[in-house]
């Protein structure tokens, strides 16, 4: 029988009511302290009316559009609550530069990313260690990186790509559907892998390192970035995963050195091969753990960008035939009849048409729409005049991909037109002049600026150059360019992601 007090109330009902008091409490004291006590000092808050959630779903749904939303109302700097905490995004050039050009004493990408990239990179690299010895690993990296080794490149690009359509079931016959970010996700990891790290890691990712490392990728989600540490299957999967591939990189190097070092290195002088050799500042040789690590982190943050860039430059040719065939010319002018397999890296300066069509996707489509901070100290930014405190509760947020996509900086700004650049040659010399002070910043800036900016324009105008040699790409019938899947870390193309292709005919 139900449990019924003196005023006719079920016991449950009583018991509900004290929750559901202090949620209405909680929820009209945060409506209330927005509008009738705002703090004036800090940058203005994006109104929301549930506390904790905040702007959590209007922000994830789409970033681009939240920021340019509210920089309409606030101007260029403004905050919101994104899972119970305040994030202050900085926007245009000046906030560019106060968050990207941030002193370590002042903010840190550490405490922000530790949690997330820690169980998937390893420790003792990346984000695991000290600003300085970052700054070290990162011109080690950058070391392996030279214009010889760049040159070295290309036909390795040329070959994995040859070898990948050749076996691969979707390109068989004439014509097809393929799906398109499957396609980059293997081309991009693929040429990475046989360029920098060598045979065997090729040859390992052909055997099963590939799934490893896909493993890896799923990790990288947004729950494992607020929440890290949540012992989810995912991320069971994910340790076991990175041990494994740590294992493989060890046996790589024991094995190297049991060859005979020097006299073996001749014959495949790679970047494991150049951290082995390696040591910090201090003297110290490259411990074979953070050897392996950096070998996974570089990997792993090179191919997701590489993966997304790619995708979407294939659907956005694939809706400008004119720039597809513009692209086939310009090969056929600047190389002959075919795509030697022996070119150097001066194919991107022969093929400028393809460096503009990269160019053109990262500034559209920036696989990071923002870039986080923690505030270590009170800091001040000043915009329009007017200077806001921003605290240490506070998160710091950068999205250079707005001044990107701005009419201020680019005319017709949501047009892909990759030919826009050939007018733009002064806009990119200040830009470099400028740093983090510029509207076009597709690897960042500041100290966690990418080292592999070159290597991955060599690596995407390759990859796109063997796919317009040989194919012409069509959109599913009915279908356009894709939207924007914000769901994941990094953006890409919603799936499914199909495009149609037939093979091109040699004339």
């Amino acid at each position: 029988m139900m449990a019924i007090n003196a005023t006719g109330t079920p016991v449950w009902g009583q018991i509900l009511i004290i929750p559901i008091a202090l949620i209405a409490l909680s929820i009209a004291r945060h409506i209330i302290k927005q509008l009738l006590f705002p703090n004036k000092d800090e940058p203005p808050l994006v109104f929301s009316w549930l506390p904790l959630i905040g702007s959590t779903i209007d922000y994830g749904i789409d970033p681009f559009k939240f920021y340019f939303k509210y920089q309409k109302k606030y101007g260029n700097i403004f905050s919101f609550v994104l899972i119970g905490k305040k994030h202050t995004v900085c926007l245009g050039l000046e906030g560019n530069n106060f968050v990207l050009n941030g002193s370590v004493g002042e903010i840190s990408a550490a405490d922000i990313y530790r949690g997330l990239t820690l169980p998937i990179f390893g420790k003792n690299v990346c984000y695991d260690c000290s600003p300085a010895k970052l700054m070290e690993q990162k011109k080690l990296l950058k070391y392996s990186l030279t214009a010889d080794k760049l040159d070295s490149f290309v036909p390795v690009f040329l070959d994995v790509m040859q070898n990948y359509v050749e076996h691969a079931e979707d390109f068989q016959g004439n014509e097809g559907v393929f799906d398109v970010v499957e396609c980059m996700a293997v081309t991009t990891i693929f040429t990475a892998a046989a360029s920098l790290q060598g045979k065997e890691v090729r040859e390992k990712l052909d055997q099963g390192l590939a799934d490893l490392y896909h493993t890896l990728d799923l990790s990288f989600i947004p729950i494992n970035f607020y929440l890290p540490g949540l012992p989810l299957p995912v991320n069971r999967r994910r340790d076991e995963a990175h041990k494994k591939i740590a294992a493989i990189y060890t046996n790589i190097i024991n094995r190297r050195r049991a060859l005979g070092g020097e006299s073996a290195r001749e014959a495949d002088d790679d970047m494991i091969w150049s951290l082995m050799r390696s040591t910090y500042k201090d003297g110290t040789p490259v411990p074979d753990h953070e050897i392996a690590n950096l070998m996974i982190g570089l990997l792993m943050a090179g191919q997701h960008n590489a993966y997304s860039v790619g995708s979407w430059i294939l659907f956005r040719l694939a809706s400008r035939p004119d720039i597809q065939e513009a692209l086939y010319q310009e090969q056929r002018e600047a190389l002959g009849t075919d795509l030697n397999i022996s070119a150097r890296r001066d194919l991107v300066s022969k093929l400028p048409l393809h460096k503009m069509v990269v160019r053109e996707t990262l500034r559209l489509h920036d696989p990071i729409h923002t870039v986080m901070r923690a505030v270590k100290v009170p800091l001040t930014f000043t915009s329009t005049s007017r200077s806001y405190k921003i605290p240490t509760s506070h998160v710091l947020i950068s999205a250079p991909g707005v001044t990107a996509q701005s009419a201020e900086y680019f005319p017709e700004p949501d047009k892909w037109e990759p030919r826009r650049w050939e007018a733009m040659t002064d806009f990119l010399e200040r830009g470099e002049k400028r740093g983090a002070m510029s509207a076009f910043l597709p690897f960042g800036a500041g100290r966690h600026r990418c080292v592999g900016e070159e290597f991955a324009y060599l690596q995407l105008c390759t990859i796109i150059a063997y796919m317009v040699r040989n194919f012409v790409f069509k959109p599913m019938e009915g279908e356009g360019v894709p939207k924007t899947d914000y769901t994941a870390m990094l953006t890409r193309p919603v799936l499914p992601a199909r495009l149609q292709w037939e093979k091109r005919s040699k004339e």
